[in-house]
């Protein structure tokens, strides 16, 4: 996603944080570089996989400690589960989520379900599997209440 965002913003100024996930909630603060003045500035926040949500309320909550505005923060990412949505909606009512698609959920191990899966078949549309594509609608999600 880096390398998509420097092409087309040149100049852009890009931060970097590290998490590290273990499980449903376990993570741990790696590495952190950020611009010296990301508080005056409004945030793309970069993750391709949105799963349990936790280790982008790690980030947003550093974000927001390094003074940036909950509203200042965009977070973007290309696949969502439901529940992480749910999780960084609830707890930064202010951050305005941007993703491509909702998958059905998470699996035992936490992970994306169907997820990146067979990034060909799901990019062409050419998986003849149906119950691997089922996508938990946008307005299925706001009636759960996000």
């Amino acid at each position: 996603m880096e390398n998509a965002l420097r092409a087309c913003c040149k100049g852009i100024k890009i931060g970097k944080i590290l998490i590290h996930r273990e499980g449903d909630n376990g993570q741990q603060l790696i590495y952190e570089k950020l611009p010296q003045d990301i508080s005056e500035r409004h945030v793309l926040l970069l993750d391709p996989i949105l799963g349990t949500g936790n280790s982008a309320v790690q980030a947003i909550s550093l974000l927001i400690k390094k003074g940036v505005p909950e509203s200042n923060i965009i977070f973007l990412n290309l696949i969502s589960a439901p529940q992480g949505v749910h999780v960084v909606c609830k707890s930064f009512p202010r951050v305005k989520i941007v993703t491509s698609e909702i998958d059905i959920g998470l699996n035992e191990d936490f992970r994306v379900v169907p997820g990146m899966g067979e990034f060909g078949d799901r990019y062409f549309g050419t998986d003849d599997d149906d119950d691997s594509q089922q996508v938990v609608a946008p307005a299925q999600l706001s009636d759960q209440g996000c």
